[in-house]
């Protein structure tokens, strides 16, 4: 036996991209089983220092990779991820598994439907590993918001992985899943790509169905892919794109083959560098990173200029009066009567709410509902809510401009590597303005890439933002790919 748990886990002793991984099964190198078998192992002896997984789905993960292998012994057609394992943040809903958006409120919560995304993952042959752990309702930048304990970095656990989706992105770069999905309202999927050293993809607003999302903030929430290298978050986008009756935002466009795109030379492209992304309170390590990636491009046969989004400065204040706004609406169900957290010491109706709202409720989730109803009151709406509107137009505007001229803009995806945990849970506004280079694609609904484009001295990761045009992750990819090949 002692054999055999070694063997198993030689399987993911090194990471793999899904092309090796499911060839591997298809032709009968590797069993699905033995592959999810390894992963949870792996899993059992990392995941008790880094907290990277909230709950397993062990059941249904064996279950489906008992199918795949049950195809391949037939030598029937393998679907496109057949057998691979992939986790799932936990603010998508997946029936039989809790989903607790990181919160108190929603602890031991079982949905009885699967998020649309997650479905598809399935259908394509994906074992889902289980739940990863999160900022409460994705409200956060470091992951240290969550109710069940921060996720350490696993480039270097004194560190933060980046929130909101922390799990998502430090269990690519701890290899306890080969890729997983998370989710970006202002930078919750790049941000902690880029401090975990991983791809990390926004999606075009629309791009993917945002049914089975717990909402945070519903004009800006994203569901998007985290993966090794960019070839794989291009085939996994590709997977769970597309139309969804279920959510009327999402999109009728249709779905190019993101992997095949990528693959494509990015000579010729036109690429947008704005001042406004290079400017004080960046880091110097992070500059030379990111210039060094531009260089990149130049000798890919890529053009450079300068364009400029003036608007940026306002980027954080008006992302954070909508995103609150946005919050303290969704959130107004979560009110201890139909489902998760009820308080135990309440004598009136009225009590029951208000007690269940503050125990249930992390700090940051508090702090969030109520700016915005402040913003949303009588005698404030105009003054703070519509106007943020307003300039969320003007910088959409912007970026169409700049797309006229360019195929892409590159920028920093954070102004600094990642930070020391608690170095910023005592000042919120310092941590706001961690998001400061990510917060305008997704008020401008454009679509995005994080590519890892070099490291710090100390040897933690850096990532460069690419940017394109709505519906243009196409681009995205090749560009990122340019990059990638770069590091390579």
């Amino acid at each position: 036996m002692a054999g055999e748990a070694k063997t198993a886990e030689n399987l993911v002793e090194k990471p793999q991209t899904l092309e090796a991984l499911r060839a591997g099964i298809v032709a009968g190198r590797t069993r699905a089983t033995e592959l999810a078998a390894s992963y949870y192992e792996r899993i059992e002896k990392k995941n008790p220092r880094l907290n990277i997984y909230l709950s397993l789905t062990k059941e249904r993960a064996l279950e489906q990779a008992a199918r795949m292998d049950a195809l391949a012994a037939k030598g029937d057609p393998l679907p496109p991820l057949a057998g691979i394992p992939i986790g799932i943040k936990d603010v998508l809903v997946m029936q039989g598994a809790p989903s607790t958006a990181g919160s108190k409120i929603l602890e031991g919560y079982q949905p009885p439907y699967d998020a649309t995304a997650v479905k598809k993952l399935e259908a394509a042959g994906a074992v889902l590993l289980g739940k990863l752990n999160c900022d409460e309702f994705a409200m956060g930048s470091s992951n240290e918001n969550s109710a069940y304990g921060p996720v350490l970095n696993p480039v270097d656990p004194e560190r933060v992985p980046g929130g909101s989706s922390g799990g998502s992105a430090a269990a690519v770069a701890a290899n306890l899943a080969v890729a997983t999905l998370g989710t970006d309202t202002g930078g919750s999927i790049r941000q902690p790509a880029s401090f975990c050293g991983v791809v990390g993809v926004l999606p075009t607003y629309g791009r993917v169905s945002r049914y089975g999302l717990i909402a945070y903030a519903s004009s800006l929430d994203r569901i998007g892919p985290l993966a090794g290298n960019v070839r794989d978050a291009a085939t996994l986008l590709g997977l769970i794109a597309g139309h969804d009756p279920s959510d009327a935002t999402s999109s009728p466009a249709p779905v190019p083959d993101f992997a095949a795109e990528s693959d494509k030379p990015a000579a010729g492209l036109r690429i947008g560098v704005p001042a406004e992304y290079f400017a004080e309170g960046l880091d110097s390590e992070v500059r030379a990173a990111v210039e060094s990636g531009i260089a990149a491009l130049e000798a890919a046969g890529c053009s450079v200029k300068p364009v400029s989004l003036p608007h940026t400065k306002y980027a954080v204040p008006t992302y954070y009066l909508i995103a609150t706004a946005e919050a303290s609406a969704n959130l107004a169900r979560f009110d201890g009567v139909r489902y998760g957290y009820r308080s135990p010491s309440s004598e009136t109706l009225a009590a029951m709410y208000s007690n269940s709202r503050d125990q249930g409720f992390g700090a940051e989730v508090k702090r969030r509902i109520l700016l915005g109803t402040y913003a949303l009151s009588a005698g404030y709406y105009d003054a703070y809510y519509l106007k943020a509107q307003q300039v969320r137009r003007l910088l959409a505007e912007e970026f169409l401009r700049a797309f006229a001229e360019v195929d892409a803009i590159v920028t920093p995806t954070s102004p600094v590597p990642a930070f020391r945990l608690g170095e910023k849970t005592g000042d919120p506004v310092s941590m706001y303005l961690a998001d400061i280079y990510t917060v305008t694609a997704s008020l401008a609904g454009i679509c995005g890439v994080s590519v890892p484009c070099g490291a710090t001295k100390a040897g933690l990761p850096v990532g460069m933002q690419i940017l394109a045009a709505h519906l243009k992750e196409a681009t995205a990819f090749r560009v990122a790919r340019a990059v990638e090949a770069a590091q390579a």
